[in-house]
């Protein structure tokens, strides 16, 4: 943007009334105004001052204005462009509109109009520019901050473990989690998980992504991740980012591929009407099976800003109720078998 200065408008028109007319018009609104009698001089005057809004005829003689539209389009879509006819045809019309024209005016005009028009367009475009900045500063900081976090992800090397751990207590305290939400569903993970058999780098990866599952609600703005109430519509529709925000931070790390997948599905359900892949049954990596059903005891045995820690025995009717639903059924009756202190030495917490 130019300052304070005023929009610059060119005129296009072959004929000198309309022109002057226009210019007289938009001068006294206080604009910059150049006047062009066909498209090559139209050009010229592009190639030498930054316009903001061209008001150009459809129909002169050589090139039209259909043409000078095409060659604006492709040389700047900063450039607003409204269209005058002297042709009631809508078909013409309709083209310029398909081709990148923000509207168009028919002959005879009333000059209130025009000038009406104008300042709309140009409202429109300032705000269509500030958009689109936003957009790309917002765009460059979370890579900035992606790229940072990476870096120092890629740093940790063999000292990772605790510096990881650290991470997830840290994002646990932001959501003001009693104690440590995260590693306490790790453990639990791990738990089932070598019911299963899963051992060695499978274990330790489905580990990782037990402890990782939340990372993504580093981009997921406090408003909304702290609210106490219930989140709206659109604000689920943020909060639903964080699996794939966190997949994206970590799928590059070659040390937390397989976790970075658990990230991704760890809000998937069994029954495939889960997040953000839709995903069902076997197509869920086990890790985000297990996840499932030990991320609800957690959170059901947790207290949260609206309801105090519930019952295990409710989370052993919920388990039961969603067998097959929101949980793989061969998990659920695994997590079932479990005497309720075995699950309570894992995590060091007694349950009601």
């Amino acid at each position: 943007m130019r300052g304070f200065m005023k929009e610059q408008i060119l005129v296009v028109d072959d004929e000198k009334m309309i022109r002057d007319l226009l210019n007289s018009a938009f001068m006294q609104e206080s604009y910059v105004c150049y006047l062009a009698e066909n498209v090559d001089d139209a050009l010229a005057v592009l190639a030498e001052n930054e316009i903001d809004l061209v008001v150009s005829d459809i129909m002169m003689p050589g090139k039209s204005g259909v043409d000078l539209l095409r060659e604006l389009k492709t040389r700047s879509s900063d450039i607003a462009v409204l269209m005058i006819t002297g042709l009631n045809d809508m078909k013409t019309a309709m083209e310029c509109i398909h081709l990148g024209a923000d509207d168009y005016i028919a002959k005879p005009f009333s000059i209130s109009r025009v000038v009406l028009t104008v300042k709309n367009i140009l409202e429109k475009r300032v705000l269509e520019i500030e958009r689109r900045d936003y957009q790309k500063r917002l765009e460059f900081t979370v890579m900035e901050q992606t790229a940072q976090l990476r870096s120092a992800m890629h740093d940790l090397n063999n000292s990772y473990n605790s510096t990881l751990s650290a991470l997830v207590k840290a994002l646990d305290a932001r959501e003001k989690e009693v104690g440590s939400h995260s590693e306490r569903v790790m453990e639990l993970t791990i738990l089932l998980a070598g019911r299963l058999r899963i051992e060695g780098k499978a274990l330790e990866n489905i580990a990782k992504g037990a402890l990782l599952h939340d990372i993504g609600k580093i981009g997921i703005p406090d408003n909304i991740l702290l609210k106490p109430g219930k989140l709206d519509e659109t604000e689920w529709t943020e909060m639903r980012k964080h699996p794939a925000i966190g997949h994206a931070i970590m799928s590059d790390i070659k040390i937390f591929e397989t976790a970075a997948e658990i990230i991704l599905t760890h809000h998937e359900r069994f029954d495939g009407t889960g997040y953000p892949r839709g995903l069902k049954g076997s197509d869920i990596p086990i890790g985000g099976r297990i996840f499932a059903v030990v991320d609800t005891l957690d959170a059901m045995t947790s207290d949260r800003p609206y309801r105090k820690a519930l019952p295990f025995d409710e989370v052993v009717r919920e388990v039961v109720r969603c067998r097959g639903t929101q949980f793989d059924p061969e998990i659920a009756d695994l997590f079932l078998s479990i005497p309720k202190n075995q699950l309570e030495e894992c995590v060091k917490k007694k349950f009601l």
